[in-house]
């Protein structure tokens, strides 16, 4: 799959995809740090609130998409399946008490 055929596919799919072509621009050329894979998502999201403040919906959609893109990516990397993980803990989730038991 390449870089035109992403839209409808599958979480999983997705992070193939993203993971190849992190691959491609040399992100897992040696064997990644895990906390700057993870760092890099939290610099996406801040960046994501940086447009939110701004009031710049496009890159504030764009920043949203490379926080996933990362996540995804690392998913990849790591060989974790994400729709498997996302069920389980949705199900988890759904036993839990309402706003799991805290004031917010």
């Amino acid at each position: 799959m390449d870089a035109t055929e992403i839209k409808g596919k599958s979480l999983n799919a997705l992070s193939r995809l993203c993971h190849t072509i992190a691959v491609e621009k040399g992100f897992w050329d040696s064997e990644r740090n895990l906390g700057e894979a993870l760092m890099l998502v939290v610099t996406e999201l801040a960046e994501a609130m940086e447009a939110h403040r701004r009031q710049d919906k496009a890159n504030f959609r764009e920043e949203i998409a490379d926080s996933f893109i990362r996540l995804l990516d690392l998913c990849g990397g790591l060989g974790i399946d994400i729709e498997e993980e996302i069920h389980k803990k949705s199900m988890k989730n759904k036993k839990r008490p309402y706003k799991h038991g805290k004031i917010c």
